[in-house]
């Protein structure tokens, strides 16, 4: 495989983009680097007492539209090349579902899982504080979320943190929170839930129907099992599920959701529920209907949709030929490479972009800021019809520029993302 180059993948697309709508090159440069990268060390105390300092970054790429809006992981893989990538990638992104914020990403380079809660608890809250100190994080300014590895309770300390450097309440800083402390109802499964109104109308433009759709879905954690429980409702087959430790795929026919979620819940794992490492109960194989499948193997099975709602890069130059899909909906983040694209593109693999598929995410993160902003909490199925409206709206929106530069549906969405900050920035007369 080739080495993750996420900064200068997202450059790639930029131009390529821009050179179909003839951009200025003052405003490519203007969208080519970051407005602010923030570098710094975040020093807590460990149980036995002991320093430990990681690497944290938040990098602020555009904020013509609004203020920064983004996620913060912890990854011991996490560098500034990557949270550059990232950064850019939501700028964009919340250009294309047309919400008024900007892009920003953070990060701290640790491995969450040798850390203890307390330990855990101590790192969060001094990364917001010194972001809090430095002035980078505010309700009208940087507005971060969960991300890889983080979720509601880390918000939940880093609001806390925040609100003790400041002196009073302002919920809105950050979102993905507890709805305790002023989360928005239907967040949890934001992601999936607009990755799923994206393939509707992918598939009603395709004259295909919800029930004669064949699914694999690659990843079953919160976003690939929420997901797997909306699309069944819908009347879609899934026919083949994994997680990091493999797969496994209905012999005839399809799984029911809820069975996964049985088989996920039982073993920790959906292969672990019939196999402990290569000794598979056969007898409770043939009872389930059930075949072991690897994730790469996953990846090449004979269906409509491959859903990948794990890592990135998964689809890449060396497996990318052997895909046979007829589409992909990506609510990972970057899970096919540039160069898998433009080999898919040539096969006529529709590829339904993260910056579009799974915007789901950051379109209710804005909701929950402006319930936090303005003091009124929404009922869930005011949430989720707002989201239908959005995640249609910029797929109609989509669909246009598509057709009008006869582009891939990620280049269009580049375009579509690109344009809506380009004006803003006009219009503000920075360019």
């Amino acid at each position: 495989m080739t080495p993750k180059k996420p900064y200068q993948n997202f450059l790639n697309n930029l131009r390529k983009a821009a050179k179909t709508i003839k951009l200025s090159p003052e405003a490519l440069q203007r969208l080519e680097e970051p407005e602010m990268v923030h570098e710094f060390e975040v020093s807590f105390e460990l149980d036995n007492h002991k320093k430990k300092t990681v690497p944290g970054y938040r990098v602020e790429h555009n904020s013509a539209r609004g203020p920064y809006k983004g996620g913060i992981r912890f990854h011991p893989e996490a560098d500034l090349d990557e949270v550059k990538a990232l950064a850019a990638l939501m700028s964009l992104k919340c250009g294309v579902v047309n919400i008024p914020l900007g892009g920003g990403k953070g990060g701290i380079t640790v491995d969450p899982k040798e850390l203890s809660r307390s330990e855990l608890e101590r790192m969060s809250r001094e990364y917001f504080r010194i972001g809090t100190e430095k002035g980078i994080f505010g309700v009208d300014r940087d507005v971060p979320a969960p991300d890889v590895y983080t979720n509601p309770q880390v918000m939940a300390w880093m609001l806390d943190e925040h609100e003790k450097v400041l002196g009073y309440k302002s919920p809105g800083v950050i979102t993905g929170k507890p709805l305790e402390l002023g989360g928005s109802l239907g967040r949890n499964y934001a992601t999936s839930q607009g990755g799923f109104y994206i393939l509707m109308k992918y598939l009603q433009a395709s004259g295909k129907k919800p029930e004669e759709t064949t699914i694999a879905l690659q990843g079953f954690g919160n976003a690939g099992a929420y997901f797997a429980q909306i699309a069944h409702k819908a009347g879609m087959k899934i026919v083949a599920a994994s997680d990091s430790k493999g797969g496994i795929k209905r012999a005839k026919g399809y799984f029911e959701s809820k069975k996964l979620n049985e088989f996920k819940k039982e073993s920790g794992s959906l292969r672990g529920n019939f196999c402990d490492g290569d000794n598979c109960d056969l007898e409770k194989m043939r009872r389930e209907d059930v075949e072991t499948v690897s994730n790469e193997e996953l990846l090449q099975l004979d269906v409509d949709v491959l859903v990948l709602a794990a890592l990135d890069g998964v689809v890449h130059k060396d497996n990318a030929k052997k895909i046979r899909a007829k589409a992909i909906l990506e609510l990972a983040n970057g899970p096919v490479t540039l160069e898998a694209d433009e080999i898919l593109e040539k096969e006529n693999v529709d590829v339904l972009p993260d910056i579009l598929a799974n915007a789901g995410g950051v379109t209710v993160s804005y909701f929950e800021w402006v319930q936090n902003r303005s003091g009124d909490v929404w009922e869930e199925d005011v949430v989720i019809q707002k989201l239908k409206k959005v995640m249609q709206n910029s797929f109609d929106d989509l669909m246009k520029i598509k057709e009008e530069h006869d582009v891939s549906y990620r280049q269009a969405a580049f375009i579509l993302g690109m344009e809506r900050i380009v004006r803003a920035m006009e219009l503000r007369g920075v360019i």
